[in-house]
Protein backbone atom coordinates (compact mmCIF):
# COMPACT_ATOMS: atom_id res chain seq x y z
CA UNK A 1 0.00 0.00 0.00
CA UNK A 2 1.45 3.30 -0.96
CA UNK A 3 -1.19 5.61 -0.55
CA UNK A 4 -4.59 6.72 0.74
CA UNK A 5 -8.09 7.26 -1.37
CA UNK A 6 -10.79 9.25 1.03
CA UNK A 7 -14.30 9.89 -0.96
CA UNK A 8 -15.70 12.35 0.93
CA UNK A 9 -19.89 12.39 -0.08
CA UNK A 10 -21.34 15.86 1.26
CA UNK A 11 -25.25 14.88 1.80
CA UNK A 12 -26.80 18.27 2.65
CA UNK A 13 -30.23 19.94 1.86
CA UNK A 14 -31.75 23.31 3.69
CA UNK A 15 -34.38 22.96 5.85
CA UNK A 16 -37.51 22.93 4.15
CA UNK A 17 -41.13 21.79 6.03
CA UNK A 18 -44.30 23.40 5.23
CA UNK A 19 -46.85 21.70 7.86
CA UNK A 20 -49.54 24.18 6.95
CA UNK A 21 -49.46 22.78 3.57
CA UNK A 22 -50.62 19.37 2.10
CA UNK A 23 -48.50 19.42 -0.79
CA UNK A 24 -45.58 21.91 -1.56
CA UNK A 25 -43.33 21.46 -4.23
CA UNK A 26 -40.23 22.34 -2.55
CA UNK A 27 -40.05 19.46 0.07
CA UNK A 28 -39.52 16.95 -2.94
CA UNK A 29 -35.96 18.13 -2.79
CA UNK A 30 -36.18 15.90 0.29
CA UNK A 31 -38.35 13.11 -1.75
CA UNK A 32 -36.20 12.76 -4.58
CA UNK A 33 -33.13 12.98 -2.93
CA UNK A 34 -33.98 9.69 -0.54
CA UNK A 35 -35.33 7.94 -3.45
CA UNK A 36 -32.82 8.49 -5.98
CA UNK A 37 -29.32 8.59 -3.14
CA UNK A 38 -29.97 8.25 0.26
CA UNK A 39 -32.23 4.84 -0.34
CA UNK A 40 -29.99 3.52 -3.20
CA UNK A 41 -26.45 4.43 -1.40
CA UNK A 42 -27.55 2.45 1.71
CA UNK A 43 -28.35 -0.07 -0.39
CA UNK A 44 -25.07 -0.36 -2.12
CA UNK A 45 -23.22 0.27 1.58
CA UNK A 46 -25.12 -2.38 3.05
CA UNK A 47 -24.32 -5.21 0.30
CA UNK A 48 -20.86 -4.50 0.65
CA UNK A 49 -21.19 -4.83 4.26
CA UNK A 50 -23.13 -7.97 4.20
CA UNK A 51 -20.35 -9.61 2.34
CA UNK A 52 -17.57 -8.14 4.62
CA UNK A 53 -15.90 -6.50 2.17
CA UNK A 54 -13.64 -4.04 3.46
CA UNK A 55 -14.04 -0.22 2.89
CA UNK A 56 -14.00 3.26 4.72
CA UNK A 57 -15.87 6.43 3.25
CA UNK A 58 -16.90 9.96 4.65
CA UNK A 59 -19.80 10.97 4.86
CA UNK A 60 -21.52 14.39 5.48
CA UNK A 61 -25.27 14.23 6.86
CA UNK A 62 -26.08 17.84 7.64
CA UNK A 63 -27.79 18.97 10.64
CA UNK A 64 -30.89 19.95 8.64
CA UNK A 65 -30.71 17.24 6.35
CA UNK A 66 -30.71 14.49 9.42
CA UNK A 67 -33.35 16.91 11.14
CA UNK A 68 -35.97 16.52 7.75
CA UNK A 69 -35.14 12.66 7.70
CA UNK A 70 -36.06 12.14 11.27
CA UNK A 71 -39.36 13.72 11.04
CA UNK A 72 -42.11 12.46 11.46
CA UNK A 73 -44.68 14.54 8.77
CA UNK A 74 -41.86 14.45 6.06
CA UNK A 75 -41.31 10.85 6.31
CA UNK A 76 -44.87 10.46 6.26
CA UNK A 77 -45.12 12.34 3.40
CA UNK A 78 -42.47 10.54 1.74
CA UNK A 79 -43.88 7.14 2.32
CA UNK A 80 -47.66 8.40 0.49
CA UNK A 81 -44.99 9.56 -2.11
CA UNK A 82 -43.50 6.15 -3.01
CA UNK A 83 -46.95 4.62 -2.41
CA UNK A 84 -47.66 6.59 -5.75
CA UNK A 85 -44.17 5.89 -7.43
CA UNK A 86 -44.81 2.35 -6.57
CA UNK A 87 -48.86 2.35 -8.63
CA UNK A 88 -47.85 4.78 -11.30
CA UNK A 89 -44.74 2.13 -12.06
CA UNK A 90 -47.52 -0.41 -11.90
CA UNK A 91 -49.78 1.51 -14.72
CA UNK A 92 -47.04 2.02 -17.03
CA UNK A 93 -45.78 -1.80 -16.72
CA UNK A 94 -49.80 -1.86 -18.43
CA UNK A 95 -49.33 0.63 -20.02
CA UNK A 96 -45.81 -1.05 -22.35
CA UNK A 97 -47.26 -4.38 -21.85
CA UNK A 98 -47.13 -4.69 -25.39
CA UNK A 99 -44.36 -2.06 -25.95
CA UNK A 100 -40.69 -4.24 -26.99
CA UNK A 101 -38.75 -0.95 -26.16
CA UNK A 102 -40.54 0.67 -23.06
CA UNK A 103 -41.80 -2.53 -21.24
CA UNK A 104 -39.22 -4.00 -20.01
CA UNK A 105 -37.96 -0.72 -18.90
CA UNK A 106 -41.00 0.21 -17.21
CA UNK A 107 -40.97 -3.33 -15.55
CA UNK A 108 -37.36 -2.59 -14.47
CA UNK A 109 -38.95 0.77 -12.66
CA UNK A 110 -41.79 -1.06 -11.07
CA UNK A 111 -38.64 -3.69 -9.31
CA UNK A 112 -36.44 -0.85 -8.46
CA UNK A 113 -39.28 0.95 -6.46
CA UNK A 114 -40.72 -1.88 -4.89
CA UNK A 115 -37.34 -2.93 -3.28
CA UNK A 116 -36.95 1.05 -2.07
CA UNK A 117 -40.24 0.86 -0.66
CA UNK A 118 -39.67 -2.71 1.27
CA UNK A 119 -36.44 -1.19 2.06
CA UNK A 120 -37.46 2.09 3.61
CA UNK A 121 -40.44 0.34 5.65
CA UNK A 122 -38.95 -3.12 6.18
CA UNK A 123 -35.14 -2.95 6.44
CA UNK A 124 -34.37 0.29 7.90
CA UNK A 125 -37.92 1.01 9.63
CA UNK A 126 -37.99 4.47 8.19
CA UNK A 127 -35.14 5.79 9.85
CA UNK A 128 -32.04 6.04 7.36
CA UNK A 129 -29.82 8.47 9.95
CA UNK A 130 -30.40 5.04 12.35
CA UNK A 131 -28.99 3.02 9.40
CA UNK A 132 -26.40 5.27 8.44
CA UNK A 133 -25.47 5.04 12.13
CA UNK A 134 -25.20 1.43 12.43
CA UNK A 135 -22.43 1.31 9.61
CA UNK A 136 -20.82 4.12 11.09
CA UNK A 137 -20.99 1.65 14.38
CA UNK A 138 -19.56 -0.96 12.32
CA UNK A 139 -17.02 0.86 11.06
CA UNK A 140 -17.65 1.21 7.07
CA UNK A 141 -18.80 4.71 7.48
CA UNK A 142 -17.34 7.96 9.07
CA UNK A 143 -19.90 10.56 9.64
CA UNK A 144 -19.24 14.00 10.10
CA UNK A 145 -21.25 17.11 10.57
CA UNK A 146 -21.64 20.55 8.72
CA UNK A 147 -22.42 24.21 10.10
CA UNK A 148 -25.68 24.00 11.43
CA UNK A 149 -28.03 25.18 8.78
CA UNK A 150 -25.21 25.25 5.92
CA UNK A 151 -24.05 29.02 6.87
CA UNK A 152 -21.04 30.20 4.50
CA UNK A 153 -19.01 31.31 7.26
CA UNK A 154 -16.29 33.17 5.35
CA UNK A 155 -19.53 36.11 4.95
CA UNK A 156 -20.38 35.54 8.61
CA UNK A 157 -17.04 36.40 10.50
CA UNK A 158 -17.34 40.28 11.53
CA UNK A 159 -19.83 38.68 14.14
CA UNK A 160 -17.44 35.89 15.58
CA UNK A 161 -20.24 34.49 17.95
CA UNK A 162 -22.16 33.77 14.85
CA UNK A 163 -19.56 31.77 13.49
CA UNK A 164 -19.37 30.03 16.52
CA UNK A 165 -23.17 29.17 17.35
CA UNK A 166 -22.97 27.70 13.63
CA UNK A 167 -20.53 25.30 14.50
CA UNK A 168 -21.60 24.80 17.97
CA UNK A 169 -24.95 23.91 17.28
CA UNK A 170 -24.25 21.64 14.51
CA UNK A 171 -21.71 19.73 17.05
CA UNK A 172 -24.31 19.56 19.85
CA UNK A 173 -26.69 18.31 17.24
CA UNK A 174 -24.11 15.43 16.14
CA UNK A 175 -23.41 14.27 19.57
CA UNK A 176 -27.52 13.80 20.30
CA UNK A 177 -27.76 11.67 16.83
CA UNK A 178 -24.74 9.77 16.89
CA UNK A 179 -23.49 9.35 20.57
CA UNK A 180 -20.00 10.61 20.16
CA UNK A 181 -18.27 14.00 19.29
CA UNK A 182 -18.16 15.20 15.82
CA UNK A 183 -14.11 13.68 14.29
CA UNK A 184 -14.77 16.12 11.45
CA UNK A 185 -16.51 18.49 9.75
CA UNK A 186 -17.51 20.10 6.08
CA UNK A 187 -17.73 23.86 6.51
CA UNK A 188 -20.43 24.83 3.87
CA UNK A 189 -19.12 25.09 0.75
CA UNK A 190 -15.54 24.56 1.75
CA UNK A 191 -16.04 28.26 2.88
CA UNK A 192 -12.97 28.91 5.17
CA UNK A 193 -11.32 31.77 7.08
CA UNK A 194 -7.98 32.26 9.03
CA UNK A 195 -9.53 31.56 12.23
CA UNK A 196 -12.11 29.68 12.26
CA UNK A 197 -10.30 26.59 13.11
CA UNK A 198 -10.40 27.58 17.06
CA UNK A 199 -13.92 27.32 16.90
CA UNK A 200 -13.24 23.77 15.19
CA UNK A 201 -10.87 22.61 18.02
CA UNK A 202 -13.17 24.13 20.63
CA UNK A 203 -15.44 21.29 19.80
CA UNK A 204 -13.35 18.54 19.84
CA UNK A 205 -13.00 18.78 15.83
CA UNK A 206 -9.87 17.51 14.21
CA UNK A 207 -10.45 18.06 10.54
CA UNK A 208 -12.21 19.77 7.73
CA UNK A 209 -11.79 20.25 4.06
CA UNK A 210 -10.69 23.09 1.45
CA UNK A 211 -10.41 23.51 -1.95
CA UNK A 212 -7.49 22.87 -3.91
CA UNK A 213 -6.45 26.14 -3.65
CA UNK A 214 -6.74 26.85 0.17
CA UNK A 215 -3.69 24.16 1.03
CA UNK A 216 -1.58 25.00 -2.34
CA UNK A 217 -1.71 28.85 -1.63
CA UNK A 218 -1.28 28.05 2.45
CA UNK A 219 1.18 29.87 3.98
CA UNK A 220 4.28 28.58 4.09
CA UNK A 221 4.05 27.10 0.50
CA UNK A 222 3.19 23.28 1.70
CA UNK A 223 6.00 20.93 0.70
CA UNK A 224 3.73 17.42 -0.04
CA UNK A 225 1.09 20.07 -2.31
CA UNK A 226 -2.58 19.28 -1.67
CA UNK A 227 -1.57 15.24 -0.83
CA UNK A 228 -0.92 15.85 2.73
CA UNK A 229 -2.97 18.01 5.01
CA UNK A 230 -1.80 20.69 6.72
CA UNK A 231 -1.98 21.57 10.43
CA UNK A 232 -3.60 25.15 11.75
CA UNK A 233 -2.54 26.96 14.45
CA UNK A 234 -5.31 25.78 16.48
CA UNK A 235 -4.33 21.63 15.26
CA UNK A 236 -7.39 21.19 13.23
CA UNK A 237 -5.97 19.61 10.11
CA UNK A 238 -7.05 20.87 6.35
CA UNK A 239 -7.36 18.87 3.92
CA UNK A 240 -7.57 19.60 0.21
CA UNK A 241 -9.10 18.27 -2.97
CA UNK A 242 -7.42 16.66 -5.62
CA UNK A 243 -8.47 18.35 -9.00
CA UNK A 244 -7.75 15.56 -10.92
CA UNK A 245 -10.04 12.63 -9.41
CA UNK A 246 -12.53 15.54 -8.88
CA UNK A 247 -12.24 16.56 -12.84
CA UNK A 248 -13.18 13.06 -13.60
CA UNK A 249 -16.97 12.95 -11.78
CA UNK A 250 -17.51 16.77 -11.85
CA UNK A 251 -16.56 17.77 -15.37
CA UNK A 252 -19.44 18.41 -17.56
CA UNK A 253 -17.28 18.00 -20.51
CA UNK A 254 -15.33 14.96 -19.67
CA UNK A 255 -16.78 13.63 -16.17
CA UNK A 256 -18.26 9.90 -16.44
CA UNK A 257 -21.63 11.55 -15.79
CA UNK A 258 -22.16 12.43 -18.99
CA UNK A 259 -21.62 9.20 -21.02
CA UNK A 260 -24.14 8.83 -23.42
CA UNK A 261 -25.22 5.16 -22.02
CA UNK A 262 -26.20 6.98 -18.83
CA UNK A 263 -30.09 7.90 -18.39
CA UNK A 264 -31.04 11.44 -19.13
CA UNK A 265 -31.99 13.58 -16.12
CA UNK A 266 -33.91 15.72 -18.41
CA UNK A 267 -36.58 13.84 -19.62
CA UNK A 268 -39.21 12.68 -17.90
CA UNK A 269 -42.77 10.89 -17.82
CA UNK A 270 -44.18 13.51 -15.73
CA UNK A 271 -43.57 15.87 -18.99
CA UNK A 272 -43.11 13.49 -21.55
CA UNK A 273 -47.23 11.73 -21.25
CA UNK A 274 -50.50 12.76 -22.21
CA UNK A 275 -51.25 15.14 -18.89
CA UNK A 276 -54.31 13.49 -17.62
CA UNK A 277 -52.27 10.34 -17.47
CA UNK A 278 -50.08 12.04 -15.24
CA UNK A 279 -52.45 13.98 -13.39
CA UNK A 280 -52.66 12.20 -10.12
CA UNK A 281 -48.53 12.02 -9.87
CA UNK A 282 -47.59 15.44 -10.24
CA UNK A 283 -48.69 18.48 -8.56
CA UNK A 284 -52.23 19.11 -6.98
CA UNK A 285 -52.39 22.69 -9.54
CA UNK A 286 -51.90 20.11 -12.82
CA UNK A 287 -48.33 21.27 -13.36
CA UNK A 288 -46.13 19.36 -14.42
CA UNK A 289 -43.04 18.12 -12.41
CA UNK A 290 -40.38 15.00 -12.59
CA UNK A 291 -41.78 11.74 -11.26
CA UNK A 292 -38.14 9.83 -11.27
CA UNK A 293 -39.57 8.19 -14.20
CA UNK A 294 -36.93 8.59 -16.80
CA UNK A 295 -36.98 6.46 -20.21
CA UNK A 296 -34.29 7.81 -22.12
CA UNK A 297 -30.18 7.82 -22.14
CA UNK A 298 -27.93 10.71 -22.84
CA UNK A 299 -27.34 9.41 -26.32
CA UNK A 300 -25.40 12.70 -26.87
CA UNK A 301 -26.08 16.42 -27.84
CA UNK A 302 -29.38 16.44 -29.56
CA UNK A 303 -32.91 16.42 -28.57
CA UNK A 304 -33.69 12.83 -30.27
CA UNK A 305 -32.95 10.59 -27.70
CA UNK A 306 -32.82 6.76 -27.67
CA UNK A 307 -34.21 4.84 -25.22
CA UNK A 308 -32.68 3.88 -22.14
CA UNK A 309 -30.83 0.22 -21.46
CA UNK A 310 -30.20 -0.63 -17.41
CA UNK A 311 -27.85 -3.52 -17.93
CA UNK A 312 -25.73 -1.67 -20.42
CA UNK A 313 -25.56 1.50 -18.21
CA UNK A 314 -24.53 -0.98 -14.87
CA UNK A 315 -21.78 -2.39 -17.55
CA UNK A 316 -20.80 1.13 -18.55
CA UNK A 317 -20.62 2.11 -14.67
CA UNK A 318 -18.14 -1.06 -14.28
CA UNK A 319 -15.75 -0.22 -16.74
CA UNK A 320 -15.81 3.58 -15.44
CA UNK A 321 -14.99 2.65 -11.80
CA UNK A 322 -12.08 0.32 -13.21
CA UNK A 323 -10.89 3.49 -15.11
CA UNK A 324 -11.07 5.40 -11.77
CA UNK A 325 -9.57 2.92 -9.90
CA UNK A 326 -6.55 2.60 -12.81
CA UNK A 327 -6.39 6.20 -12.55
CA UNK A 328 -5.65 6.53 -8.86
CA UNK A 329 -3.39 3.57 -9.22
CA UNK A 330 -0.71 5.91 -11.14
CA UNK A 331 -1.63 8.43 -9.44
CA UNK A 332 -0.74 7.31 -6.17
CA UNK A 333 2.01 5.68 -8.02
CA UNK A 334 3.58 9.01 -9.09
CA UNK A 335 3.27 11.25 -6.30
CA UNK A 336 4.74 8.44 -3.54
CA UNK A 337 7.27 8.68 -6.07
CA UNK A 338 7.64 12.26 -5.22
CA UNK A 339 7.22 11.78 -1.97
CA UNK A 340 9.49 9.88 0.12
CA UNK A 341 9.30 8.65 3.61
CA UNK A 342 5.05 9.40 2.97
CA UNK A 343 2.23 8.24 1.99
CA UNK A 344 -0.54 10.52 -0.41
CA UNK A 345 -3.83 10.67 0.02
CA UNK A 346 -6.11 11.62 -2.47
CA UNK A 347 -9.33 13.07 -1.10
CA UNK A 348 -12.13 12.50 -3.74
CA UNK A 349 -14.82 14.97 -2.32
CA UNK A 350 -18.47 15.09 -3.61
CA UNK A 351 -22.24 16.37 -3.19
CA UNK A 352 -23.54 12.56 -2.12
CA UNK A 353 -27.04 14.12 -4.07
CA UNK A 354 -24.92 13.47 -7.41
CA UNK A 355 -24.61 9.85 -6.99
CA UNK A 356 -28.64 8.71 -7.77
CA UNK A 357 -30.23 11.95 -8.18
CA UNK A 358 -28.13 13.81 -10.93
CA UNK A 359 -26.29 10.41 -11.78
CA UNK A 360 -28.57 7.52 -11.74
CA UNK A 361 -25.73 4.77 -11.94
CA UNK A 362 -23.55 6.58 -9.16
CA UNK A 363 -24.16 4.30 -6.23
CA UNK A 364 -23.89 1.54 -8.56
CA UNK A 365 -20.02 3.18 -9.98
CA UNK A 366 -19.26 3.97 -6.10
CA UNK A 367 -20.00 -0.03 -5.05
CA UNK A 368 -18.21 -1.64 -7.72
CA UNK A 369 -15.18 0.92 -6.95
CA UNK A 370 -15.37 -0.69 -3.65
CA UNK A 371 -15.24 -3.75 -4.77
CA UNK A 372 -12.75 -3.67 -7.10
CA UNK A 373 -10.44 -2.01 -4.90
CA UNK A 374 -10.67 -4.08 -2.04
CA UNK A 375 -10.16 -7.14 -4.73
CA UNK A 376 -8.31 -5.40 -8.03
CA UNK A 377 -5.34 -3.66 -6.82
CA UNK A 378 -3.06 -2.79 -3.74
CA UNK A 379 -2.01 0.45 -4.20
CA UNK A 380 -3.92 2.47 -2.39
CA UNK A 381 -6.30 1.55 0.78
CA UNK A 382 -9.99 3.23 0.82
CA UNK A 383 -9.31 5.61 4.73
CA UNK A 384 -10.93 8.37 6.54
CA UNK A 385 -9.01 11.41 6.87
CA UNK A 386 -8.95 10.65 10.72
CA UNK A 387 -7.61 6.84 9.48
CA UNK A 388 -4.78 9.06 7.76
CA UNK A 389 -4.53 11.31 11.11
CA UNK A 390 -3.65 8.40 13.51
CA UNK A 391 -1.40 6.80 11.19
CA UNK A 392 0.77 9.98 9.75
CA UNK A 393 0.41 12.29 13.09
CA UNK A 394 3.17 14.53 11.76
CA UNK A 395 2.30 17.33 9.67
CA UNK A 396 2.82 20.36 8.45
CA UNK A 397 2.44 23.49 10.07
CA UNK A 398 0.05 26.14 7.49
CA UNK A 399 -2.57 28.51 7.48
CA UNK A 400 -5.01 28.78 4.55
CA UNK A 401 -6.31 31.60 2.75
CA UNK A 402 -9.58 32.38 2.80
CA UNK A 403 -11.69 29.93 -0.12
CA UNK A 404 -14.21 28.00 -0.98
CA UNK A 405 -15.22 25.40 -3.77
CA UNK A 406 -17.79 27.81 -5.80
CA UNK A 407 -17.27 29.35 -8.44
CA UNK A 408 -13.82 30.86 -9.21
CA UNK A 409 -13.16 29.91 -5.51
CA UNK A 410 -13.82 32.59 -3.51
CA UNK A 411 -17.57 34.43 -2.06
CA UNK A 412 -18.44 34.99 -5.89
CA UNK A 413 -21.70 32.61 -5.84
CA UNK A 414 -22.51 33.58 -2.04
CA UNK A 415 -21.84 37.08 -2.21
CA UNK A 416 -22.76 39.50 -6.01
CA UNK A 417 -25.57 41.91 -7.42
CA UNK A 418 -28.25 38.68 -6.73
CA UNK A 419 -27.80 38.39 -3.52
CA UNK A 420 -25.97 40.86 -1.58
CA UNK A 421 -29.09 42.96 -0.01
CA UNK A 422 -29.72 39.78 2.58
CA UNK A 423 -26.08 40.57 4.51
CA UNK A 424 -26.79 43.87 6.49
CA UNK A 425 -30.11 42.06 7.56
CA UNK A 426 -28.27 38.89 8.70
CA UNK A 427 -25.47 40.98 9.69
CA UNK A 428 -27.80 43.30 11.72
CA UNK A 429 -30.18 40.32 13.48
CA UNK A 430 -26.79 38.35 14.41
CA UNK A 431 -26.00 41.44 16.53
CA UNK A 432 -29.21 41.12 17.87
CA UNK A 433 -29.49 38.30 19.05
CA UNK A 434 -25.77 38.43 20.61
CA UNK A 435 -27.45 41.58 22.75
CA UNK A 436 -30.08 39.35 23.66
CA UNK A 437 -28.58 36.17 24.77
CA UNK A 438 -26.32 38.58 26.71
CA UNK A 439 -29.27 40.49 28.03
CA UNK A 440 -31.73 37.73 29.04
CA UNK A 441 -31.27 35.23 31.83
CA UNK A 442 -34.91 34.32 32.04
CA UNK A 443 -36.10 31.35 34.82
CA UNK A 444 -39.38 32.15 32.41
CA UNK A 445 -40.39 29.55 30.22
CA UNK A 446 -42.47 31.47 27.89
CA UNK A 447 -39.09 34.04 27.22
CA UNK A 448 -37.00 31.03 26.82
CA UNK A 449 -38.43 29.23 24.08
CA UNK A 450 -38.98 32.66 22.48
CA UNK A 451 -35.37 33.30 22.81
CA UNK A 452 -34.76 29.71 21.50
CA UNK A 453 -37.17 30.26 18.55
CA UNK A 454 -35.45 33.65 18.08
CA UNK A 455 -32.04 31.54 17.46
CA UNK A 456 -33.37 29.02 15.39
CA UNK A 457 -35.21 31.59 12.88
CA UNK A 458 -31.39 33.79 12.76
CA UNK A 459 -29.78 30.23 11.75
CA UNK A 460 -32.41 29.38 9.16
CA UNK A 461 -31.72 32.72 7.50
CA UNK A 462 -28.38 31.79 7.35
CA UNK A 463 -28.68 29.01 5.14
CA UNK A 464 -25.99 29.72 2.29
CA UNK A 465 -28.64 27.44 -0.08
CA UNK A 466 -30.97 30.82 -0.11
CA UNK A 467 -27.98 32.95 -1.92
CA UNK A 468 -26.77 30.20 -4.02
CA UNK A 469 -30.72 29.87 -5.53
CA UNK A 470 -30.79 33.83 -5.92
CA UNK A 471 -27.35 33.55 -7.86
CA UNK A 472 -28.47 30.44 -9.49
CA UNK A 473 -31.43 31.68 -11.04
CA UNK A 474 -33.93 28.79 -10.15
CA UNK A 475 -36.25 28.97 -7.73
CA UNK A 476 -35.82 32.44 -6.50
CA UNK A 477 -38.94 33.88 -5.47
CA UNK A 478 -38.81 30.46 -2.81
CA UNK A 479 -35.41 31.28 -2.08
CA UNK A 480 -36.22 35.16 -0.94
CA UNK A 481 -39.36 34.75 0.72
CA UNK A 482 -37.31 31.79 3.00
CA UNK A 483 -34.88 34.84 3.53
CA UNK A 484 -37.28 37.41 4.54
CA UNK A 485 -40.08 35.16 6.47
CA UNK A 486 -36.78 33.80 8.81
CA UNK A 487 -35.67 37.65 9.56
CA UNK A 488 -39.24 38.93 10.05
CA UNK A 489 -39.85 35.93 12.79
CA UNK A 490 -36.67 36.73 14.25
CA UNK A 491 -37.22 40.25 14.66
CA UNK A 492 -40.91 40.02 16.05
CA UNK A 493 -39.30 37.43 18.79
CA UNK A 494 -37.05 40.39 19.47
CA UNK A 495 -39.39 43.25 19.71
CA UNK A 496 -41.73 41.11 21.78
CA UNK A 497 -38.96 40.47 24.26
CA UNK A 498 -37.77 43.28 24.35
CA UNK A 499 -41.35 44.78 25.28
CA UNK A 500 -41.98 42.23 27.52
CA UNK A 501 -44.91 40.67 25.64
CA UNK A 502 -44.21 37.24 24.22
CA UNK A 503 -47.24 35.83 21.63
CA UNK A 504 -47.71 32.40 23.36
CA UNK A 505 -50.03 31.15 20.45
CA UNK A 506 -48.18 32.79 17.64
CA UNK A 507 -44.93 31.09 19.27
CA UNK A 508 -46.35 27.91 19.14
CA UNK A 509 -47.13 27.88 15.86
CA UNK A 510 -43.91 29.09 14.68
CA UNK A 511 -42.48 26.26 17.10
CA UNK A 512 -44.69 23.22 15.18
CA UNK A 513 -43.22 24.76 11.77
CA UNK A 514 -39.96 24.97 12.54
CA UNK A 515 -39.01 22.26 14.85
CA UNK A 516 -35.50 21.47 14.59
CA UNK A 517 -32.62 21.24 16.97
CA UNK A 518 -34.85 20.72 19.98
CA UNK A 519 -32.37 21.23 22.30
CA UNK A 520 -31.06 24.02 21.14
CA UNK A 521 -30.05 26.86 23.76
CA UNK A 522 -29.66 30.39 22.79
CA UNK A 523 -26.88 31.09 25.37
CA UNK A 524 -24.68 29.96 22.66
CA UNK A 525 -25.09 33.18 21.60
CA UNK A 526 -23.61 34.62 24.50
CA UNK A 527 -19.54 36.01 23.54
Amino acid sequence: MRGYLAIVLHAHLPFVRHPEHDEFLEEDWLYEAISETYLPLLAAFDRLADERIPYRLTLTLSPTLVSMLRDELLMGRYSKRLDRLCELTDREVHRTRDDQTFGPIARFYQRHLAQLRAAFHDRYGRDLVGAFRRLQDAGYLEIITCTATHGFLPLMQQNPTAVRAQISVAANHYRGTFGKDPVGIWLAECGYYPGVEEYLAAEGIRYFFVDTHGVADATPRPVHGVYAPLYTEAGVAAFARDPESSQQVWSADHGYPGDPVYREFYRDVGWDLDLDYVRPYIQATGERKNTGLKYFRITGRTAQKEPYDPAAARERAATHAGNFMFNRERQVEHLAGRMPGRRPIVVSPYDAELFGHWWFEGPTFLELLVRKSAFDQDTYRLATPSDYLVENPENQLGTPPMSSWGDRGYANTWLDGSNDWIYRHLHRCADLMVGLAKDFDSTDALKTRALNQAARELLLAQASDWAFIMKTGTMVDYAVRRTKEHLLRFLRLHDQLRGDRVDAAWLAYVEAKNNLFPDLDYRVYRP
